[in-house]
């Protein structure tokens, strides 16, 4: 029965995600809009996401796999007090990794995805399937908070979808800019 189920969600999010990336390309390409997005947990299946549609060159700048936190911090930027006192996987790190990202290459919207894919490396407090993701433009930040249950792939399939939505709901309410 859970196999159903989990082959059932995973069929939803398979389905999900070219329409909202139809629709994010229409927007952002109408209102003349860039993004770029920093990955931790889903290694660059995000960036692959975006760039399997045609006419993503359109919008998409690029992105950085930032999975080490030594990547996170010397090369995007997120403080080392962040890491200490939030850890990787929180929202503060989250933050920080859309803002910088969309600074370094110059996007008008940054987009980040950190959390703990599995199956292992999850604790009590930060259990398998806790994902952050972000979206930033110069004005506003968002955050979302996700705790998915599933497989590895399942998780990371997740989070990209958690973050295009995120990323529609600073555009679509005329927040980005």
């Amino acid at each position: 029965m859970n196999e159903k189920r989990y082959e059932r969600r995973r069929r939803t999010t398979n389905d999900r995600v070219p329409h909202i990336l139809k629709d994010l390309q229409h927007t952002l390409t109408s209102r003349g809009l860039t993004i770029s997005v920093c990955e931790s947990c889903t290694g660059g299946m995000l960036g692959s996401m975006i760039t399997s549609r045609s006419g993503s060159s359109a919008y998409f700048l690029g992105g950085i796999i930032a999975y080490a936190n030594t990547v996170k911090q010397r090369v995007v930027g997120v403080r080392s007090r962040t890491l200490l006192t939030s850890g990787a996987v929180s929202a503060r790190t989250a933050r920080e990794m859309a803002q910088h990202v969309r600074q370094i290459t110059g996007s008008d919207i940054g987009i980040s995805i950190t959390g703990i894919a599995g199956p292992a490396g999850g604790t009590r407090s930060k259990p398998v399937g806790l994902v952050y993701v972000s979206a930033a433009d110069k004005n506003v930040c968002l955050v979302q908070r996700f705790q998915f249950h599933g497989s590895r792939a399942f998780i990371r399939k997740n989070a990209c979808l958690g973050s295009l939505q995120t990323l529609k709901a600073l555009v679509s309410k005329g927040k980005a800019s």
